[in-house]
């Protein structure tokens, strides 16, 4: 009888531990930018969503500006499982897969609703490709058009030849080449210290970007090409987000999909507000003349040739759904 007690004593004890482990979960999660960053605040929004949804049965905590990983590190703890959640930009790990790096050709898409076309047909493979990899995406929001800012007055290609160019994926490497200058490795978290060190002195990023890393202090010029709209991705862990019950699933999927709603509204409504804060704490905003523009255009024509060519049948459907 002593026996059947302490035996059901202690299956007790486990069902009630596995009842709390399932009763709540906690999730670290990553992302590369400051906490004054419109995606970042989206993010703390959606982990309050989940929050709220599941009654407190999920936990996520918010590690902004590349404080517990830095950005080129997040998808890789994500993947491993030092981290169950995380932000990425999707166009930095085009060194992976060609795929990756489709929303940051100069000159394919360059507005928001281009922009939202394009990942509807490149959406698949790109999921697919990250499937393979364990990796689920919740959802996508895009940073505004990307423009140049440098040190000096730009009016040709020719003008950025041999200047430091701050690089933060592949594509933005491959520009540096084509106009002949010296690409530097800078992510998101390092540009205010590269500036003031002088270790870049041009490069091509959104004005949100520039507004969050104060570059007036370095840079003066901005000019507002809109080459591309590159977007971040909030992944997940396939393990992790299996180990939820179904209605906690549901609530995630729910609040990433309110999140991205609202984040494709807010990166649009903020790309004239941003170009606003530049020209008021001193930069000279302006679009770029059409030598320079049409510069970038032979680049970007250049560029997706250069992409079909690497992605072969499956990349030239995209872009010819794109096109259509």
């Amino acid at each position: 009888m002593l026996k059947t007690l302490v035996a059901v004593s202690v299956a007790t004890t486990a069902l009630l531990c596995g009842s709390a482990a399932q009763a709540q979960q906690k999730w670290d999660m990553p992302t590369g930018y400051p906490g004054n960053n419109f995606h970042t605040e989206n993010i703390v929004q959606f982990a309050a969503d989940v929050d709220k949804a599941t009654g407190g049965k999920l936990k996520i905590t918010v590690h902004d500006n590349g404080s517990l990983f830095k950005a080129n590190e997040i998808k890789r703890a994500v993947q491993g499982g030092q981290a169950d959640i995380g932000e990425i930009i999707i166009s930095g790990f085009s060194n992976e897969d060609p795929m990756f790096a489709i929303d940051s050709i100069p000159f394919l898409a360059t507005g928001y609703p281009e922009a939202e076309k394009l990942w509807k047909v490149s959406k698949a493979a790109t999921e697919a490709r990250l499937a393979k990899q364990g990796i689920k995406v919740l959802y996508v929001v895009p940073w505004p058009p990307q423009g140049i800012f440098s040190a000096k007055p730009i009016n040709s290609a020719a003008d950025l030849k041999g200047v430091k160019w701050r690089a933060y994926n592949p594509n933005t490497s491959r520009i540096a080449q084509l106009v002949g200058a010296q690409p530097v490795t800078i992510q998101a978290a390092e540009l205010t210290q590269a500036l003031a060190t002088g270790a870049v002195t041009a490069f091509m990023t959104s004005g949100a970007t520039g507004y969050d890393s104060k570059v007036w202090e370095q840079v003066k010029y901005y000019y507002d090409v809109a080459a591309w709209l590159p977007k971040n991705l909030v992944i997940v862990s396939q393990k992790a987000f299996d180990r939820l019950d179904k209605p906690t699933q549901d609530a995630v999927l729910n609040a990433a999909a309110a999140a991205e709603a609202r984040g494709w509204k807010t990166s649009a409504e903020k790309n004239n507000w941003y170009k606003e804060q530049l020209t008021k704490n001193g930069m000279k905003v302006e679009a770029g003349s059409e030598q320079l523009r049409s510069d970038f255009k032979k680049i970007g024509l250049t560029m997706i040739a250069d992409w079909t060519t690497q992605t072969g049948a499956e990349g030239q459907a995209i872009i010819d759904a794109f096109r259509k």
